[in-house]
């Protein structure tokens, strides 16, 4: 690695001094981007976690790697244990000034400490920094509580040109000449981060549905090791799931074959990963936490939103008959799953194979849930899901749907076709077909609409009529 490499990374910076000089900067620049988790709560202050310079700041142009806690007030449900504020990563340039190019990347001007009369910015933006990472992560270099590791059988050039994808959420993303993409994660948390485990492990077992990491990125911090970013083989020409199923939509196309391919891919990774990694049996004991979660979170949400007070009742029936069958004495298998699957999270190849990507699962839940094994039938009641979304998001759907939630027969229509079609390309692959076991699906299904309502109520008020005929059918399949 030529230039981070070659550079110290305990100084010439003092790190307290650097946070104190970028804090009122940061205060008002982190809370407007988009994978900043604690919106709609001021920030406080900061702590450092960790600083790094990769390029000196004190230099034409400098790369600064910062883990930031940001400190913000919460109110914490009775009985619950407070905890420290989010820690994100910051890649954070300096300049004299910046470049009209990157006008859209500023953080502010310094005041005062050591980068006092530069310009900072997000270094993502711009393609020398963004090359001293890939260079970073090509030579496996070490800096500071950095690690740069790869997998050595895969070949990554020094002259891929970056750019940075602008339709980015929880992440951030660069791509590579078309040949690699880089996930950034920006909020951190210790441990054995699923996004990076699972895609190996599915490498090991030579499963081709999950494009195989060629190289990652970590931070050792107090004795525990941090996932901060991985970088894998970009599909492309790929089709975003999501996108490919609005166009197919939008012009009156049948999905039910892309619906069918999906399910086989999605059987394909599942039982994968339940070859190389533990399953366990859920019984009675097992399952009683698990439909517990899912009724405190119907309780929840119909506090929140009182146009789904008048379905809990029927919904809580579906939590109630999975524990009934619990009681009985059936039994589920559990494994490692993908945890947060819908359209958006498949890519769809130009020769038609599809891809699962993004296995960080709920950002929003704690590392070690994410973790656990769970019943597949999750992630097909996630896609189940999306089906709806999507047909619910042609023009006119949502107006037609009404604000007491009646579907729409044509869209209704496409997304029960999908949804057979997927679970049948499921079974083709796995052997069960998720409709075989309907008390559990529906109790699944009904945990992920309860969500959406909540979502929606809050971010997207004129989507909740989508969840919401979600929610009256649910509650009516007793």
């Amino acid at each position: 690695m030529s230039e981070a490499a070659t550079h110290s990374a305990t100084a010439p910076v003092a790190r307290p001094e650097l946070l104190a000089s970028l804090d009122p900067l940061l205060r008002e620049w982190l809370p407007r981007q988009r994978w900043f988790a604690g919106k709609g709560r001021p920030v406080t202050g900061f702590s450092l976690v960790a600083a790094v310079e990769l390029l000196p700041p004190t230099a034409q142009l400098g790369l600064i790697h910062l883990l930031v806690r940001a400190h913000q007030p919460r109110t914490p449900a009775p009985g619950a244990t407070s905890r420290p504020g989010d820690c994100y990563q910051l890649l954070i340039g300096v300049r004299e000034a910046l470049p009209p190019r990157l006008a859209p990347a500023l953080i502010g001007h310094p005041k005062e400490g050591p980068l006092a009369g530069r310009t900072v910015y997000e270094a993502l933006h711009d393609p020398r920094p963004a090359g001293v990472l890939l260079e970073a992560l090509r030579s496996g270099a070490r800096v500071g509580d950095l690690r740069f590791e790869r997998d050595p059988r895969q070949e990554i050039r020094k002259d891929l040109v970056p750019r940075l994808v602008t339709a980015e959420q929880s992440n951030s993303s660069i791509v590579y000449g078309d040949t690699f993409i880089l996930k950034v994660l920006r909020r951190i948390v210790p441990g054995v981060n699923p996004d990076l485990e699972l895609p190996l492990t599915l490498a090991r077992e030579g499963c081709a549905r999950v494009p195989a990491p060629a190289a990652w990125m970590l931070a050792d911090l107090d004795a525990e090791t941090c996932v901060l970013g991985v970088l894998q083989p970009f599909v492309q020409g790929a089709a975003d799931g999501w996108e490919l199923a609005l166009r197919e939509l939008a012009k009156g196309e049948d999905f039910s074959a892309e619906a069918r391919a999906l399910g086989r891919a999605t059987a394909e990774v599942h039982t994968a990963l339940a070859r190389s990694l533990p399953t366990v049996t859920l019984g009675h004991t097992q399952m009683r936490p698990l439909v517990d979660g899912m009724t405190e979170r119907l309780d929840a949400a119909a506090q929140a939103v009182p146009a789904l007070r008048p379905h809990a009742r029927g919904l809580r029936t579906a939590f109630e008959a999975l524990a009934d069958l619990a009681a009985e004495g059936h039994t589920w298998t559990a494994q490692r799953i993908h945890g947060d699957l819908h359209l958006g999270q498949c890519l769809r190849s130009p020769d038609g194979e599809w891809s699962l990507i993004d296995f960080e699962g709920e950002p929003s839940k704690p590392l070690a849930e994410r973790r656990m094994p769970q019943p597949p039938a999750r992630d097909v009641a996630g896609m189940l899901r999306s089906f709806d979304y999507a047909a619910h998001s042609v023009p006119g759907a949502l107006a037609s749907t009404g604000a007491g939630g009646t579907p729409v027969p044509l869209v209704s229509g496409w997304a029960d076709t999908c949804r057979a079609a997927y679970c049948t390309g499921y079974a083709e692959v796995s052997g069960l077909d998720p409709r075989t076991d309907p008390v559990l699906l529906r109790a699944f299904e009904t945990d992920k609409a309860v969500y959406e309502v909540v979502y929606e109520a809050r971010h997207r008020p004129d989507w909740l009529p989508v969840p919401l005929a979600a929610v009256r059918r649910l509650a009516a399949s007793l």
